[in-house]
């Protein structure tokens, strides 16, 4: 049999996964090559089991079976759920003790994007490890060739049920609105809704790869214009959005305003503080401070800490954290849960809440602290440069004597509130962010970050009409 080696177009292997672009820097060989080279990690490990999960895009399928056959020829046995949302592939990984599991998907990207997440038996696969199976590759370093097998399991149903277990709103009748985003999450949302109290309405709720109504990315206020006029037509309590594989979750208040993922993580600490206080609860350098005091103010103890679904992951098994959760609408619910991100349990446990509110959620989000801040901003950078660029940084803001949190990039403090300068670990770009109490303040953040990019010879980003209250 002809030995077996592989070259991965290099920008495609990324920190937190493998993605690319169909047909340019991914191809069907290189999912046969993840097979051959992550099945060889795991049958070293004395692993036997995988389980394997696509998205609803045009070339999951054709990326499923192909990386099916690489797994099945290090002689595993591949545990096949179909097309679903990559929390329920994670979630087959623990219910079917699987030793390893992987998720064909392009997450939130343009449709013809596509990639591979993966679990090493219980734990997030990533940065050195998605390195090593580039070296493995290249140099032909795996299992001898062996025949494996592989059969379907539709564990939807059995899914379903272990979510809706941790239902604790009784029987409220909420009005709900939900947006799969024609994304994988499609099907599944129709089994949940078919089991909640309440009336529920579903748009784009057909698995359909070519995202016909908007992209599927609830970060994006644009993509939420759709489900704001549901709510406002349905008079519904609350709209609830998911990314293309849902793994993440946009939320929409009563009154049509976007709950960003730092005032959802407000509303969803207070609960769990409820029943263990004094956790810790985790959210990455991008949330707003008034996360962070807010989550003190209700007894926790809250922790900034690196941006990144597989670094937040790594942190709540270090500290025992019940709940962690980013900007970017990945929440993390180790509290019943098994602290992997699931954005439909995560709105499971969001309707429970606000069923069990006195008022309404519009009223909660209009309580918080008023803030005054950019969007995330992204700017290109070369992946040769970013770091050092960051580095730079650090190393003036350390000669002014400035106030820095460094967990990720660099997080200054002022008395006109915050900013954020880090480089992305997964894009050729750097990411800024600033926040304060009035818009001259937050006008003279966004002068420090220009400054400080200038000064490593870097245009600033255009700040023009970056300004949102929240």
């Amino acid at each position: 049999m002809t030995a077996f080696h592989h070259s991965f177009d290099p920008t495609s292997l990324r920190e937190y996964d493998i993605r690319g672009i169909v047909g340019q820097t991914l191809r069907p060989e290189d999912a046969f090559a993840i097979g051959r080279c992550f099945g060889s990690i795991v049958s070293r490990g004395g692993g036997t089991k995988v389980a394997v999960g696509y998205d609803g895009r045009l070339s999951s399928p054709e990326m499923e079976a192909q990386l099916v056959a690489g797994l099945r020829a290090c002689g595993l046995e591949v545990l096949r759920i179909g097309c679903g949302p990559t929390p329920m592939l994670y979630y087959a990984a623990y219910a079917l003790q699987a030793d390893g599991a992987v998720m064909v998907t392009g997450s939130h990207n343009p449709p013809n994007y596509n990639g591979f997440k993966m679990m090493l038996g219980k734990k997030p696969f990533f940065g050195r490890q998605i390195q090593e199976i580039g070296r493995m590759a290249a140099e032909g370093d795996v299992v001898p060739a062996a025949i494996g097998s592989d059969r379907q399991v539709d564990i939807s149903e059995q899914y379903v049920s272990r979510v809706l277990e941790d239902w604790d709103g009784g029987d409220r009748a909420l009005r709900v609105v939900w947006d799969p985003g024609n994304g994988s999450s499609a099907e599944i949302v129709k089994k949940l809704v078919a089991r909640l109290p309440g009336t529920h309405f579903v748009i784009n709720g057909t698995i359909d790869g070519t995202f016909p109504a908007h992209h599927p990315d609830p970060t994006v206020a644009k993509n939420l214009e759709q489900i704001i006029a549901e709510v406002a037509r349905e008079k519904a309590d609350l709209g609830i959005a998911f990314d293309g594989d849902g793994d993440r979750i946009g939320v929409v208040d009563d009154e049509g305003h976007i709950l960003f993922g730092d005032q959802l993580m407000i509303v969803l600490a207070r609960d769990v503080l409820k029943q263990k206080p004094g956790g810790t609860i985790i959210a990455d350098v991008k949330a707003s401070q008034v996360l962070f005091d807010e989550i003190a103010k209700a007894g926790g103890t809250p922790l900034m800490w690196k941006t990144g679904h597989s670094l937040i992951k790594a942190k709540m098994a270090e500290t025992g954290s019940p709940l962690a959760g980013e900007m970017s609408g990945h929440i993390f619910f180790a509290d019943k849960w098994y602290g992997f991100d699931d954005a439909p349990y995560s709105a499971v446990r969001l309707l429970g809440i606000v069923a069990r509110m006195q008022g309404r959620l519009s009223a909660v989000r209009a309580a918080l602290p008023q803030v005054i801040n950019t969007p995330e901003l992204r700017f290109d950078c070369p992946d040769t440069r970013k770091f050092g660029v960051i580095q730079e940084v650090k190393d003036r803001l350390a000669a002014e004597g400035a106030k820095v949190q460094d967990v990720d990039g660099v997080r200054v403090l002022t008395g006109d509130g915050w900013w954020l300068l880090r480089a992305s670990n997964t894009q050729a770009v750097l990411v800024a962010r600033a926040e304060a109490t009035t818009e001259a303040g937050l006008d003279r953040l966004k002068a420090q970050i220009a400054r400080q990019l200038e000064a490593s010879g870097l245009a600033a980003p255009d700040f023009s009409g970056a300004n949102a209250g929240h």
